[in-house]
């Protein structure tokens, strides 16, 4: 009886051990690096009004969310998503977008992200320069098929105390 009893404890510790290290298999700084490269490729996908672009960064499910700047602006749905972004390419010329304070993070087991940034948006709107500073940019990722996507994100603009 003491033989098999020892023979299941040591199988129950190698289960464990084989959990353990699957999450230690993950690198974590490489997976931040890539979720960086994806948010470098929505600047580039936003300043060059690239549509088939912002389709490699987002998620293309039904529930995937963006809360925007205005208080009531819900935006669900990867289709709900691209029209809205089409009616800003279509209004906005010459964007350039500049980032700073960057803090991305990737879970212990290397399929979820989340981000936070401040970004400087400049445009063109009918004919005039428009610049908001300081827009702070939030958002989570997935990792599916081992490539990351944007699953929700929330844009807000700071409030001027007067």
């Amino acid at each position: 009886m003491n033989k098999l009893f020892i023979l299941v404890f040591i199988g129950l510790i190698s289960l464990n051990s084989c959990n353990i290290d699957q999450s230690k298999n993950v690198d974590v700084d490489l997976e931040k690096e890539k979720v960086t490269l994806v948010l470098e490729k929505y600047v580039i996908a936003m300043e060059k009004q690239d549509m088939d672009l912002v389709k490699e960064i987002w998620a293309s499910e039904p529930d995937i969310k963006v809360f925007g700047t205005n208080s009531d602006e819900k935006i669900i749905g990867w289709e709900q998503i691209r029209s809205t972004l089409q009616r800003q390419f279509d209004s906005f010329d010459d964007t350039y977008i500049s980032v700073r304070d960057q803090v991305v993070d990737v879970n212990e087991t290397g399929n979820t992200a989340w981000f936070s940034e401040i970004m400087n948006y400049n445009y063109i709107y009918q004919g005039e320069a428009k610049q908001f500073e300081g827009i702070r940019f939030t958002g989570v990722l997935n990792k599916k098929d081992g490539e990351w996507f944007i699953v929700q994100s929330h844009i807000s603009i700071p409030a001027s105390p007067d």
